[in-house]
């Protein structure tokens, strides 16, 4: 956590930020401009546009980890850098902490909307278009508009008319909100997410920021009256506040952060076209053809990637004068079999199979390469120019690729290997 001019702290502990960072490269087949209004938004708008402003997210698995903390900490050091910034919605949540750390910050004023008998207060997107600060701090980015207040339905459609107008946005939101987890969510915890955010919102964000926090540590300040009225701590700790459910929601933050980092590497590589293998995460490959067989070997390297959690590619190489129409149905069979074990599967056409695993090995980052064994005969593998397997684990040694050989049990592929230039049992 950054140090901010507002001697504040949390009650117990500034919580541990993790970070990933990008930079959105978008093409348009136009530079013609477009004409529309700065104030309403949908995912066409940013999804062949990059967007003006900057965008920074605080991810955190539940209230109370510190997000909201965080972002005044971070519009304060900005500020004191010389950087306009301006609070266009902070919630507070009656915490007096949060409440204190937001200092000498400038505010945009808020709406109050008087809704079915009850006050709201609600960001004025066309009053914080109007200031248009450098940096503008937007609390609770799933939360849903109060019917009058925006001429978009959720505040993430305003952040994007933001950043559209050129205005850096810092936001936050808590990981049950993201669409692709959320019924996750819902079947682990059995409370309602109704305001949801598509994936897409979260990685046009030029910058992640995970505020994190264990869930003793939670709990703790909840009952310390850090997180809710003292009203309502009993009914939060028994039920979503439970430590089973925020150890859950907590591995589903990282999980993502993770994920996300790491499309973010294979990026990075990608671009700098290098050679060398970064083994930061387990990454398996398995080599397949039709051969009868072949099914077990993909099991196999399943329960090989189940233990170690290891991202499993399943990859098909067509080689010869073509692929033999009569292995459609086993392919077809290996294709649902890929998609059952939750596996990613490949299909490429190369003369030389061995190379063409290796080479998809190095460009996708993979430490593991699984093979069938060959049940072919010494003439054999002389005629159809060596053992496509030893010439595998010849290729992957000097790359710190690690390959296995598995051992064929059906004994209808004793006359075929895993890869190469045949596929007739």
């Amino acid at each position: 956590m950054r140090s901010a001019p507002v001697p504040v702290r949390l009650p117990d502990v500034d919580p541990p930020i993790v970070t990933t960072q990008r930079r959105i490269m978008a093409e348009t087949e136009s530079n013609a401009p477009t004409t529309r209004s700065p104030l309403t938004t949908t995912s066409d708008d940013v999804d062949g546009v990059e967007a003006a402003g900057h965008f920074r997210i605080y991810l955190g698995a539940a209230a109370g980890v510190g997000k909201t903390y965080a972002m005044l900490n971070e519009g304060h050091r900005r500020k004191k850098r010389g950087t306009d910034v301006a609070i266009g919605f902070i919630e507070c949540h009656g915490r007096p902490n949060t409440e204190q750390l937001i200092g000498d910050l400038d505010v945009v004023p808020v709406q109050r909307i008087d809704y079915r008998g009850s006050v709201f207060e609600e960001m004025d997107l066309h009053a914080v278009l109007e200031r248009h600060p450098t940096v503008a701090l937007v609390d609770e980015l799933a939360h849903t508009n109060v019917p009058g207040s925006s001429s978009n339905e959720k505040r993430w459609q305003d952040v994007m008319a933001l950043l559209n107008a050129g205005i850096d946005v810092i936001s936050a939101v808590n990981i049950q909100h993201l669409e692709s987890i959320a019924d996750a969510v819902e079947q682990i915890t059995g409370v309602p997410i109704r305001e949801r955010v598509p994936d897409w919102v979260l990685r046009k964000a030029d910058q992640i920021e995970l505020v994190d926090s264990s869930p003793e540590q939670l709990r703790r300040r909840m009952i310390h009256g850090n997180i809710y009225p003292p009203e309502k701590v009993p009914k939060a700790l028994t039920n979503f506040f439970r430590e089973d459910n925020l150890m859950a929601l907590r591995e589903l933050a990282l999980r993502f952060l993770a994920d996300e980092t790491e499309e973010e590497l294979l990026a990075h590589l990608e671009a700098r076209q290098t050679n060398a293998l970064w083994d930061t995460s387990e990454r398996i490959l398995v080599g397949i053809t039709a051969a009868p067989g072949t099914d077990a070997i993909v099991r196999r390297a399943s329960r090989m990637a189940a233990r170690i959690k290891a991202e499993l590619h399943v990859l098909h190489i067509i080689s010869g004068d073509g692929a033999n129409r009569s292995h459609d149905a086993q392919l077809d069979l290996l294709r649902q079999l890929t998609t059952d074990v939750g596996a990613h599967w490949y299909e490429i056409r190369a003369d030389d199979p061995a190379q063409a695993l290796f080479d998809f090995a190095r460009a996708h980052q993979i430490t593991q390469i699984v093979v069938g064994s060959s049940g072919r005969s010494r003439w054999q593998e002389l005629k159809s120019g060596g053992s496509i397997v030893r010439k595998i684990s010849q290729l992957a040694a000097p790359a710190g690729i690690d390959v296995h050989i598995i051992a064929r049990r059906d004994p209808k592929s004793s006359a075929t290997e895993t890869i190469g230039h045949s596929e007739e049992p």
